[in-house]
């Protein structure tokens, strides 16, 4: 392998001309950094230069450029003579990731992905944004649709993998004690405050709702709408009734619930909601 050969070439030089013998390997390591081919050669053809080795005929950097073998271990260029100094290294632009996928106009944006929300508080509208990722997806809604504003509310759904690991988040906090659990109809959920602290935010109220064995949903209500509901109370009600009102769209067992009524009232199985206000 070239590089072997060149760490004993190197080995057998620097005895001479006391160069550190890491020094190609420094050189390699600094150009891995810029993940590209043509460094790796310039990397090369510089170590060589400082400790006078030679370096195997036939190496190419790049059109118009060859490396001369000799003690000098010079490029010669088919313009001009060159210097043994490598030319500074310009890296090629990186690619441009491909956008998200979204799900299109979704309408009032109650259906979406292999879900359907129930109950959205009063006042708001969905926010033209949507993400589907495959096994998990989002969407939102504010105040006046704009896909540009803060959103109000968001739901995540995981499936598969995903749910998997957002069952582990969840473990987590019931680790941590931070938390509490939710009874939610026949199914269960967690409620939780998430990153606490951050951007010196009070948090993220968050319901993590079990849809079966395969799904989660996480729902969450953005600081700047915890403002406006006002007290801890309304906040967690909005988010029980939420949940409630989320079913599944392609018949998973497990994963459908009642709407709550409109005045939070019964729901099915589910416990009395506290009194709207």
């Amino acid at each position: 392998m070239l590089e072997d050969d060149l760490r004993q070439v190197m080995a057998d030089e620097t005895a001479r001309l006391r160069a550190a013998p890491d020094l190609v390997d420094r050189v390699i390591r600094s150009s891995r950094r810029r993940r590209t081919v043509r460094t790796r050669y310039v990397a090369v053809v510089a170590a060589a230069a400082v400790v006078g080795i030679t370096v195997p005929t036939g190496l190419t950097l790049a059109s118009g450029h060859t490396v001369v073998p000799g003690p000098e271990a010079v490029m010669a260029s088919s313009d001009s003579t060159a210097s043994a100094v490598p030319q500074p290294f310009e890296p090629p632009p990186l690619p441009t990731p491909s956008p998200t996928r979204d799900f299109g106009d979704l309408g009032d944006g109650k259906a979406f992905g292999r879900v359907k929300v129930g109950y959205l508080p009063d006042g708001l509208q969905w926010s033209h944004r949507s993400s589907d990722w495959g096994d998990e997806y989002t969407t939102s809604w504010n105040y006046d649709g704009d896909k540009n504003g803060f959103y109000c509310v968001q739901i995540f759904v995981h499936e598969g993998q995903a749910a998997q690991r957002t069952r582990e988040v969840v473990q987590s906090y019931r680790d941590k004690s931070d938390g509490e659990e939710a009874t939610l109809g026949d199914r269960t959920g967690y409620l939780v405050t998430q990153w606490v602290g951050e951007d010196g935010g009070k948090g993220t109220p968050t319901m993590f709702l079990t849809m079966g064995s395969d799904r989660m949903a996480e729902i969450m209500l953005s600081p700047f709408f915890v403002k406006d509901l006002g007290t801890r109370e309304a906040v967690e009600r909005e988010l029980k009734k939420i949940a409630q009102g989320l079913t599944a769209t392609d018949g998973d067992p497990g994963t459908t619930s009642e709407a709550p009524a409109p005045d939070g009232g019964d729901v099915g199985k589910a416990t009395e909601a506290p009194a709207g206000g």
